[in-house]
């Protein structure tokens, strides 16, 4: 298998052992990006609009980093503390992609990271 790690400064540093990313073949596969800002690794104050805001453009970062863009994810999995908030998190979700937009599933849990309100993983296609 011919595997390559992920990694760009213009988005959050893991916290843990995991990578930002990982590319098998033409498939890259995202860690679950939290509202974390890149340069110290802090959340970004705020609810979820800017929680939200904030893990999309984080996501965004590692695209470009790739030298891709928001067309080229396939799937992404929103994970939400608060159900009764999706309205607002697919409003913002849906503005970062303007047509064709993935596959997603959407998944309530009981905690997030670092006390995080949403946290979305993704599936991109070289």
């Amino acid at each position: 298998m011919n595997k390559t790690i992920i990694s760009t400064d213009q988005a959050p540093a893991a916290i843990g052992p995991y990578s930002q990313g990982v590319k098998v073949g033409k498939t890259i596969y995202l860690s679950g990006q939290i509202p974390l800002l890149p340069k110290t690794g802090e959340m970004v104050e705020g609810g979820i609009e800017e929680q939200t805001r904030h893990v999309m453009d984080n996501i965004q970062a590692i695209l470009k980093s790739l030298q891709l863009s928001m067309e080229n994810v396939v799937k992404t999995t929103i994970f939400l503390v608060d159900l009764n908030q999706f309205g607002t998190v697919n409003e913002i979700y849906g503005s970062y992609f303007k047509t064709d937009p993935p596959a997603r599933s959407t998944i309530q849990v009981a905690a997030l990271p670092k006390g995080a309100l949403v946290e979305i993983e993704s599936i991109v296609e070289v």
